[in-house]
């Protein structure tokens, strides 16, 4: 509106009407060479940091070309060795800063583009400019990029739900393999347990057609199945009987023997290393014991652990165990290694009193002996 305005005014016979067109293009032009000649310094290190000339000439093509090449060195999932993602965001925010410098400069332009758009450029054009974009979308250029990459996102949108349908689906036929093989299974066994009972059973009916539960010894007794409890559950008592017999232990109870096991080779080493030591212990003496407890601290450690598991899967509360302390297991080995030498003390003394009887009857042997020999002598001299 306003250019009709001063086109209408310049052809109009006063003169202060074309001064004023005059003024005005004067005026449009000093802007525009301000706006292209003023940058900041920010956007000037802006195009420096995109490695591109700081007066502002660059074309859109060349500053994404810039940025894709930036981004391809320092991105962070690019997996270069030049990855840095602080300077990355920093080339983000001058790629976006010099668009912006961009569209402002080329948006007085915009006008007279759009006007080149609807004038005729050949026959060539448009069919050339119908296969962009696999010929999606109407309108500019720009319009027809937004439309076509909506378009790619939903495409890729829709393929991403159909191959996680498909997933589900093979997933769903995979389990319902596997169900189907456990049923099989199943019934396999089950044809198999049931041919076992029938051969059983006429093995019985033959046995019985013979005669061969005839006068058998406590017929029409009753079975004394149940003589050490005869308050347990008889199918119980069945099942730990038939368990016994073919050499099967829980699990509980084979890692209750092992603690128990264990558990006793550890204190076996305390008591026997501290009874070789003296009471007072020697400097060296309180090394090598400082070294066996520190020995002794890591394997109860690892007994530990192998409490914790017996009590996940011991079947009643009261068979539970408490962990195994080593000042405790300390002071047990102290006290074991003093009451073995007063034993072994004890033990000295009536060896000396037994040597000592030994040695006094002997001494009144020989005593008895020499006096024999005088009476013989006075008797033989009367």
């Amino acid at each position: 509106m306003s250019c009709t305005f001063h086109f209408l005014v310049s052809r109009s016979d006063f003169y202060p009407g074309r001064s004023l067109l005059v003024s005005s293009r004067e005026s449009l032009l000093f802007r525009a060479l301000s706006s292209i000649n003023q940058i900041s310094n920010s956007l000037q290190q802006s195009y420096r940091l995109l490695q591109l000339s700081d007066k502002g000439h660059s074309s859109p093509v060349q500053v994404k070309e810039a940025y894709l090449r930036l981004a391809k060195i320092y991105h962070p999932d690019s997996g270069a060795p030049t990855a840095d993602a602080g300077l990355f965001a920093k080339v983000e925010e001058a790629y976006c800063a010099v668009l912006a410098h961009q569209s402002k400069t080329i948006q007085p332009d915009r006008g007279m583009e759009e006007e080149d758009e609807d004038k005729p450029r050949g026959a060539a054009f448009p069919h050339r400019h119908y296969l962009n974009y696999e010929g999606v979308g109407s309108g500019t250029p720009s319009q027809r990029e937004r439309q076509y990459r909506q378009i790619r996102v939903d495409r890729a949108t829709e393929q991403v739900l159909n191959y996680r349908q498909r997933e589900h689906e093979r997933a769903a036929a995979a389990e319902g393999a596997l169900v189907e093989r456990d049923i099989r299974q199943r019934s396999r066994k089950i044809k198999i347990t049931q041919a076992v009972e029938r051969l059983v059973e006429d093995l019985i009916q033959e046995s019985m057609a013979r005669g061969d539960f005839r006068n058998l010894g406590g017929a029409g007794k009753p079975l004394n199945k149940f003589e050490h409890n005869p308050y347990a559950d008889p199918m119980t008592h069945n099942l730990n009987r038939i368990l016994i017999d073919n050499g099967y232990q829980p699990p509980w109870v084979v890692t209750q023997r092992d603690i128990r096991e264990a558990a006793a080779e550890i204190r076996n080493r305390l008591l026997e290393g501290r009874a070789r030591l003296g009471d007072p212990m020697t400097p060296k003496q309180q090394s090598q014991w400082e070294q066996l407890c520190a020995s002794v601290k890591e394997e109860l450690a690892k007994l530990n652990k192998t409490v914790d598991n017996y009590n996940l899967i011991v079947p009643m509360l009261n068979m539970q165990m408490v962990h195994f302390s080593l000042p405790r297991e300390i002071s047990r080995a102290e006290k074991g290694a003093r009451q073995h030498r007063l034993e072994q003390q004890r033990e000295r003394e009536k060896e000396k009193e037994r040597r000592r009887k030994e040695e006094k009857k002997q001494a009144n042997s020989v005593t008895k002996h020499k006096k024999f020999h005088v009476f013989e002598w006075l008797n033989a001299s009367f």
